[in-house]
């Protein structure tokens, strides 16, 4: 039996196949201007197992090969995210939140809470024993404590994306900003650069900022062992290791390719489809 599930957000697309439960394989893409055809690509990513964003693929697969799959071979298909209704081939399709948090609990059994740091918006989501979702809160509202914002400082600063986590743990000196509004942040972080301030104090300053907020969501929710980062941002060492400052004793559990969490929910709603098992709650 195999599966599909697809989940095209804001920022990245990710697709996964499962064969009879077993992750097959997976690709991770960058978002077009148009979702129907970005869909296409990211099944095209993982028949091939190309992973364009973030390096090579992460998580290891079974040693078969794959690129002669299409998606006529699927027995069932569920799509997620951000562009989720206009994915032509989808059988079904179920929000990012109910695929983040069954995807996380596949990837990390026994996780309380999750946080999905995505392209456009926050995510702390609490779930149960069988990765349903009991509560959740999103911010949406502000690009702080997203993917789009910390690309925008990274264009600011002149320091590619993928390497900003890493450099802000050279830090050596605190640096407070009085806001987070991307707009004001940004013309902040380029004003101290001009006075001489270094780009690992500037970015590990911003971490600390969009930390706070990311922190007060997730109080809102709990915050309870075991908790699970996912999507794109888990993998900036940085933000990662402000999150843990400011949460103390919890230890962070990073899955070995966070950004396929929402994907690895679809191709699991996928398979409910086929069983006809009992619904897991979806929101």
């Amino acid at each position: 039996m195999l599966t599909m599930g697809i989940d095209i957000g804001s920022r990245s697309a990710q697709c996964v196949i499962f064969e009879d439960g077993q992750l097959l394989t997976y690709g991770n893409i960058e978002t077009g201007p148009e979702s129907a055809k970005t869909a296409y690509a990211a099944v095209d990513a993982a028949v091939h197992r190309r992973c364009e964003l973030w390096g090579e693929n992460r998580m290891q697969m079974p040693d078969v090969k794959t690129d002669h799959l299409r998606i006529e071979d699927m027995d069932s298909i569920v799509s997620t995210g951000y562009g989720r209704v206009v994915v032509p081939f989808a059988h079904a399709s179920v929000t990012e939140i109910s695929c983040h948090g069954r995807g996380a609990h596949w990837l990390v059994p026994g996780v309380s809470t999750v946080l999905d740091m995505g392209g456009q918006d926050c995510k702390a989501i609490r779930v149960n024993e069988r990765g349903g979702v009991t509560d959740f809160v999103i911010n949406d509202k502000c690009a702080a404590g997203t993917g789009r914002f910390l690309e925008i400082i990274a264009d600011a600063l002149n320091v590619p994306l993928f390497e900003i986590g890493e450099l802000s743990l050279e830090s050596t000196k605190d640096i407070s900003f009085s806001a987070v509004c991307t707009v004001f942040v940004k013309s902040e972080a380029v004003a101290l650069m001009k006075q001489g301030v270094s780009k690992p104090d500037i970015l590990a300053g911003l971490h600390g900022a969009i930390t706070k907020r990311v922190v007060t969501l997730l109080k809102r929710v709990g915050i309870e062992e075991k908790f699970v980062i996912t999507g794109g941002i888990g993998k900036n060492v940085g933000v990662v290791a402000k999150i843990g400052e400011q949460l103390g004793g919890i230890e962070i559990t990073i899955p070995a390719e966070p950004q396929i969490a929402g994907a690895v929910g679809a191709a699991l709603f996928a398979s409910d489809r086929i069983k006809k098992k009992p619904a897991i709650t979806t929101l």
